[in-house]
């Protein structure tokens, strides 16, 4: 099924995005944990491009497996850094010969090494998305609550974003944020832009005190101070600190889904008990 399908039947969609495994033992753990969480009946799934070439092509073969073995709606995200144009050619015909309706069209990260003009043939994500239409695809894209590192100013990023949806973005799905104030003020930048698309919140709960300073730090996203306080105290406790990133986490998805978010994205990090613990609350009302 195609996503923007999803999200025009006006009911929240749930989905889970895990990122491709290091190894064939790393594979079957991952494909396991997918398995769990398919149990929950999630509208789809995604699974991530990564940086190291060599793991790329995990990315597409996983995401034709579990259409393909688990019949669950899956979404694959490819970025436009260390490719070609005919090397993207290439792999958008495979991927639709392999029956994959659904694609994220990304920039990616640039090598740190880069320069920024040497590394791709598109430089940005919207030239990708407009270079996907023809093969047929049900595209998304990127959407940044707390502005993307490298926009100067809101105008700026608000004028990318048009630009993605006018080469062919159907819905954008948001980087990952703490504090819902930034989605809100997104969204009403999004729509005073033009930009009419379903903007769909990405959630990542807080399992790892150092791992998600070291992801705020690296995608420039703000802890709020009660949160980080909260995790302090129980840093030491790993049961703990993650029932308080469950905690903040529900909380973020009962406001957003109440203020008529299209659904919520949730950033697994390849593990299933937290989703789970997340997604139990919301449908019990914990």
């Amino acid at each position: 099924m195609r996503i923007p399908e999803l999200y025009a039947r006006k009911r929240p969609v749930f989905s889970f995005e895990f990122f491709p495994p290091q190894s064939a033992e790393a594979a079957q753990a991952l494909f396991e944990t997918i398995s769990e969480l398919a149990g929950l009946e999630p509208d789809f799934v995604s699974v991530t491009c990564p940086g190291d070439m060599e793991r790329r092509p995990l990315t597409f073969a996983l995401v034709a497996r579990i259409k393909r073995e688990l019949d669950v709606e899956a979404m694959a995200h490819l970025v436009t850094v260390g490719y070609t144009r005919d090397q993207l050619s290439e792999i958008l015909s495979g991927m639709r010969e392999q029956g994959i309706e659904n694609v994220l069209t990304l920039r990616g990260d640039l090598p740190a090494e880069a320069d920024p003009h040497a590394t791709h043939d598109f430089h940005h994500a919207s030239e990708l998305a407009a270079f996907a239409q023809p093969f047929g695809f049900a595209i998304g894209g990127a959407a940044h609550p707390e502005r993307h590192p490298e926009s100067p100013d809101w105008e700026s990023e608000m004028r990318h974003a048009r630009g993605k949806v006018e080469a062919g973005c159907r819905f954008l799905v948001t980087q990952l944020f703490f504090d819902n104030a930034d989605y809100f003020r997104y969204v009403e930048r999004a729509r005073d832009a033009g930009i009419e698309v379903p903007i769909v919140p990405g959630i990542m709960p807080v399992t790892s005190l150092k791992g998600i300073r070291r992801m705020a730090a690296m995608n420039g996203n703000r802890i709020p101070e009660a949160l980080s306080e909260a995790l302090e105290e129980v840093e030491d406790d790993r049961r703990a600190l993650r029932e308080v990133g469950v905690a903040w986490a529900t909380a973020q998805c009962q406001e957003l889904l109440a203020r008529e978010a299209p659904g919520v994205h949730f950033y697994t990090l390849n593990r299933s008990p937290a989703t789970r613990s997340i997604l139990r609350n919301l449908t019990t009302g914990g």
